[in-house]
């Protein structure tokens, strides 16, 4: 665990709950001298280029939190920055804009992007902006190239801090194309040994 994301996640009420159960001292030495996780690494680059869905927490000015769904095809989040933002485009859906009018009150937001074929989920924090075609026409252009669709701007995620989790209790979901693979190599194999026996 990152020690930036420790000291986002373990408030006073979060390290009263841990010092309950006895698991305080550990997570205190985390956040001493957890990795350093401002700024995403080659693991963190090639996990989240290979991403196909997310989801994203924001709050409104009530308080109440709201998760939304962003997916596309693996490549429609790009790590930009250098490693210290994640983007990706901002594509039109119900027009609700739940999330886009949290963020005029409130840019901070958390992520979780899971594999789960792979059984695996990366967190993040960190701190979300709009970006408009017309502030930057080429990163736009180039995200709604990577999703498939026209957006008029992208939604860039600058890192607070990140976490790896274990795959205890995840599912293990095979995407559509592979079990479509799959039953068509064994539809051919089937067809050719079927036709080998009434050949004999």
């Amino acid at each position: 665990m990152g020690r930036h994301f420790a000291s986002i996640a373990f408030t006073g009420a979060v390290r009263a709950e841990q010092a309950a159960i006895g698991s305080r001292a550990g997570y205190a030495r985390v956040e001493e001298a957890g990795a350093e996780d401002s700024r995403l690494g080659v693991r963190e680059s090639a996990y989240l280029g290979a991403a196909r869905t997310l989801f994203i927490a924001s709050v409104n000015e009530a308080g109440w939190p709201y998760i939304q769904h962003r997916g596309g095809p693996a490549g429609f989040v790009q790590v930009v920055e250098a490693g210290a933002a994640l983007a990706f485009a901002d594509l039109a859906g119900n027009r609700q804009n739940v999330t886009l009018g949290n963020l005029r009150g409130e840019e901070r937001v958390s992520l979780i992007v899971p594999d789960y074929l792979e059984r695996r989920r990366l967190k993040l924090f960190g701190r979300a902006r709009l970006v408009t075609r017309a502030e930057d026409t080429a990163l736009v252009d180039r995200l709604a190239e990577a999703a498939g669709a026209p957006a008029a701007r992208a939604l860039v995620v600058r890192v607070a801090g990140f976490d790896w989790n274990c795959p205890q209790h995840i599912p293990r979901l095979v995407p559509e194309e592979m079990v479509a693979a799959a039953l068509g190599e064994a539809a051919t194999r089937i067809a050719a040994l079927e036709a080998e026996r009434a050949a004999r």
